[in-house]
């Protein structure tokens, strides 16, 4: 009896200490940050901190100003939940991995995934910046979880920046107050976001020499603005641009394919954004409410962008990039094949060729030649095209022709066909390789209603390992891969992403070439050239 009960006991105690370790390992000892202690939960060899403060809430007289410091801590902080995104009217498609998401004008935070054993790992570190236009988005999406990424040996690190007007509102006032310049408040939040990055990823088993900022759509444009700002040199050490690219010649009014402002023209709608939530003034404006300010707010995607402020973005970034003026680092960039399915559901051949005659002026004859108008159906799918090429395409190719030409970095280009799993509904029945359907590939991430197939999981894995290998060596290419030449001038190849990737010469170069010759034609109208 005295035996069975000590076995019992004995048991019992290796129970509880079994359990207890395992309650250890749920808690990792905490880390040590510039601000303060943080402590994260542990999942299958991943530590994950959730919801760490980088900057100071941007709320009340912080408001469209720099992102200040967070303030210090001296209790461990639990880091284990996301803090809310920053305000927008979300735009919720779960097909898509879009998420509803809890929103909050204090939102200044990051989250890391690291599968480190200790600081001195010394792990590559890729940073994720979300996409949505400048006006939704936030890193708590599901399909934006890191532990798949995590699991191949990186650090990632995914970074909050102000949405709409309270990222991008420019207006005098603000330029008044602020050195002559306003508006880029979201891109300054993410340069805040990298600079904590540099100084504190080494506590988590990350190399402060080694980081990758990556992004897509939106994301991926402010991947590139990155890439052109003095304020972000030295902060990262190579780039991935997912249908991103921003080389289009400053927008005046409505001309087609392109985006940003000058500051002149932001600080004009700033002031009418004012008049719109009934602001007598900048300190009157930021008395009103955050629900106040979302109100005033164009609905849908693009009612904000950065701008062209002389101060985080000196200049048109083709300009920038001819001169070699820009943060040379080998970069990863490409598109999807049929980008604008996600954007042009439905149309018909009248209010296509209307929309180009609006938006392309005297050039839209060439345009209609290139992308033509046809029967409703044809006219449909050269409405997709126009938008894949117009807002991604010519990005691409032309960020990769100006950087192989004036930097030292090297570059490398694909063009990703593979089509997902979509859902058997008619909202996809056409569609191919859409808008944003490669982020799935990236992160490993696969909705309910998008599950993998066996090509599928094919294809994520070579192209999350493209993306890793590029993270840890500036090179895309590994053992048993598919090689990846480097795009040059004398061998403009892109690297076709699907079940059996391979290089192909650039996809629809004569489209782009006629796009190029209307950037050209656009760029001469502003400067009298």
């Amino acid at each position: 009896m005295k035996t069975r009960m000590h076995a019992f006991v004995a048991v019992a105690l290796a129970s509880a200490l079994a359990f207890a370790s395992s309650l250890s390992a749920q808690k990792p000892k905490p880390v040590r940050t510039d601000a303060g202690p943080v402590q994260g939960t542990a999942e299958n060899g991943i530590t994950i901190y959730q919801g760490i403060p980088f900057a100071a809430p941007p709320l009340g007289d912080l408001r469209w100003r720099a992102p200040k410091p967070a303030s210090p801590w001296k209790d461990v902080l639990h880091a284990d939940k996301f803090a809310p995104a920053c305000m927008q009217v979300p735009i919720v498609m779960p097909a898509l991995g879009l998420d509803p998401v809890t929103v909050n004008e204090d939102c200044l935070y990051l989250n890391v995934w690291t599968p480190a054993k200790t600081p001195k790992d010394k792990l590559a570190v890729m940073v994720w910046i979300y996409g949505g236009g400048f006006t939704i988005g936030g890193t708590s999406l599901g399909q934006y979880d890191g532990k798949n990424l995590a699991k191949k040996n990186v650090v990632l690190v995914s970074i909050a920046y102000r949405l709409g007007a309270f990222g991008f509102l420019a207006h005098p006032e603000l330029s008044a107050e602020q050195g002559g310049h306003s508006g880029n408040y979201g891109l300054m939040d993410q340069i805040a976001g990298l600079q904590w990055v540099k100084k504190n990823i080494a506590a988590f088993g990350g190399d402060p020499h080694r980081v990758t900022i990556f992004g897509e759509s939106a994301g991926g444009i402010a991947v590139s603005m990155l890439a052109a700002s003095p304020l972000a040199k030295g902060l990262f050490t190579g780039a991935i641009s997912e249908s991103g690219g921003s080389f289009a010649p400053p927008r005046l009014s409505n001309e087609g394919g392109e985006n940003v402002p000058p500051l002149a023209v932001a600080e004009r709608n700033g002031t009418a954004f004012l008049s719109k939530v009934r602001a007598s003034s900048i300190a009157d404006a930021r008395k009103k409410s955050s629900d106040d300010i979302l109100k005033g707010s164009a609905p849908g995607l693009g009612g904000s962008w950065p701008n062209f402020d002389g101060y985080v973005l000196p200049d048109d970034q083709y300009k920038l990039y001819e001169a070699g003026k820009y943060n040379d680092t080998p970069i990863l960039i490409g598109s999807n094949a049929d980008e604008g399915a996600l954007f042009v559901p439905t149309t018909t051949s009248a209010v296509y060729a209307a929309g180009v005659r609006a938006g392309y002026g005297d050039y839209a004859d060439k345009i209609l030649a290139a992308y033509p108008v046809g029967s409703d159906a044809e006219s449909l799918r050269s409405a997709r095209d126009l938008a894949r090429d117009s807002t991604f395409g010519w990005g691409t190719w032309s960020w990769a022709r100006l950087q192989s030409r004036t930097g030292k970095g090297k570059v490398f280009v694909y063009y990703f066909s593979h089509r997902p799993n979509y859902p058997d509904t008619p909202q996809f029945k056409n569609w191919g390789a859409a808008h944003g359907s490669e982020i799935a590939f990236v992160f490993g991430n696969f909705t309910a209603a998008m599950s993998a197939t066996a090509n599928d999981k094919t294809v994520e894995n070579s192209v999350s390992s493209y993306w890793v290998n590029f993270a840890k060596t500036g090179d895309p290419n590994g053992s048993g891969m598919a090689s990846w030449p480097a795009f040059t001038g004398g061998n403009p190849q892109y690297m076709n992403l699907d079940v059996s990737s391979k290089s192909i010469p650039v996809p629809n170069l004569d489209k782009l070439q006629v796009l190029d010759g209307y950037y050209a034609w656009r760029r001469a109208q502003q400067t009298g050239k």
